[in-house]
């Protein structure tokens, strides 16, 4: 099963400001800038293994630190930058009509670096709804606990971009219900896009603007997405972290998603009717459970909630879901309901140390500490992937 990750990172100078990425972006094909000034991010190809996908991050990330080096430059692996002033987003047509669109909380976004681990689509339906009801091992990197300065939570990025950014268009960029199938998928694509095209119209953009620069395919920002023109289904819940800690991850993540060809998969307790496994992940006529709006539903989760074995997965109701995201966002692996739940679905949390756990502990982070932090993690990414280099 290929398996991709693109990571978002900080870049800052020798004094730990926030900077531009400069010849950093243009060291590869799989390198390039971010929409704002002081992100950049780092891409794989389609790996169909984890020590080859390991071999492809470590290589492009060897390679963008020496030309760093070069330049007294260095890679920050924060979900949001702790503190430093107002970050500029670059001049660009599309992020104007996004923010025309969704409103002045978008800028919330400019604080934001992520991770995004893409894979191949197969049982498209089955990945969609287990990729959401894994949502909640976003905390297992978590790695910022402020915005501008102020503890905000356990996963400051999450909560910024779910709660401040989206917040009034929270299906464009929250979590999704469960499916029944990839045509309800795209349905609700199509919906999100004249959404959006409405808003962006009602606040002054050109609608032909809108439909040159967005496309149902690239509408949301939702934590899960499905990407026709890879193809792959991406996962983007968790944070910018240590290289180490996102292979980690991604190897935790493909093991659940590589069960799902050959086992049973059910939602609160109910059958999922078997779709066909011709491997080409067309399954968008068959039918699968989904957590409704009915009130046998609002019932209420098991006490134990969700598991991943080799004889089956059973994914929690949605509503436990965004609770237990919820959690994960708030407190993170401090949550025992999380770590157990995600201990359940086959990740081994005791191998996780996010660093948002260790430099938590203040309500206020001031710029200055908040640069001296920015380059003390700056100094371990180095050493994490020299020491991956050299394993």
């Amino acid at each position: 099963m290929n398996t991709s990750i693109e990571v978002e990172y900080w870049v800052v100078d020798s004094d730990g400001n926030l900077t531009e990425p400069g010849p950093l972006a243009d060291v590869s094909s799989r390198t390039e800038r971010e929409f704002v000034e002081p992100l950049f991010e780092v891409k794989t190809p389609p790996c169909e293994t984890i020590p080859e996908l390991r071999t492809a991050l470590v290589g492009e990330l060897e390679e963008v630190l020496s030309r760093a080096a070069e330049r007294d430059k260095h890679l920050v692996p924060f979900g949001t930058p702790i503190n430093g002033g107002a970050i500029d987003r670059r001049p660009d047509e599309g992020g104007r009509i996004q923010k025309a669109a969704v409103g002045s909380n978008f800028d919330y976004a400019k604080y934001c670096a992520g991770t995004h681990v893409h894979i191949e689509k197969r049982n498209v339906t089955d990945q969609l709804n287990t990729l959401i009801a894994l949502d909640p091992a976003l905390a297992l990197v978590n790695s910022s606990p402020y915005f501008q300065g102020e503890r905000i939570a356990n996963g400051a990025r999450a909560y910024c971009y779910r709660k401040k950014s989206y917040e009034e268009f929270p299906k464009h960029g929250q979590l999704w219900r469960y499916v029944d199938n990839v045509g309800e998928w795209h349905r609700r694509l199509e919906h999100r896009y004249e959404e959006f095209k409405a808003a962006a119209v009602d606040a002054g953009v050109d609608g032909a603007a809108v439909d040159e620069h967005f496309s149902p395919d690239d509408v949301v920002w939702t934590p899960v997405r499905l990407r026709d023109s890879m193809p792959t289904v991406e996962w983007r819940s968790p944070d910018a972290a240590l290289p180490s800690q996102l292979l980690r991850l991604a190897e935790d993540l493909r093991t659940v998603m590589e069960r799902l060809p050959e086992t049973t998969v059910r939602i609160d307790g109910e059958s999922v009717s078997r779709r066909s496994r011709d491997g080409s992940g067309d399954d968008g006529g068959a039918g699968a459970a989904t957590a409704s709006d009915s009130p046998a539903d609002r019932d209420g989760p098991t006490a134990r909630p969700g598991h991943a074995t080799e004889e089956g997965i059973a994914l929690p109701a949605f509503e436990t879901v965004c609770d237990l995201a919820e959690s994960a966002i708030h407190d993170g692996l401090e949550s025992p309901a999380v770590a157990g739940y995600l201990e359940r679905m086959g990740f081994s949390v005791g191998d996780y140390h996010p660093i948002a756990a260790r430099i938590d502990g203040r309500q206020y982070v001031t710029e200055a500490d908040a640069r001296d932090l920015r380059l003390e993690y700056a100094s371990r990414l180095e050493e994490d992937v020299a020491d991956l280099a050299r394993s």
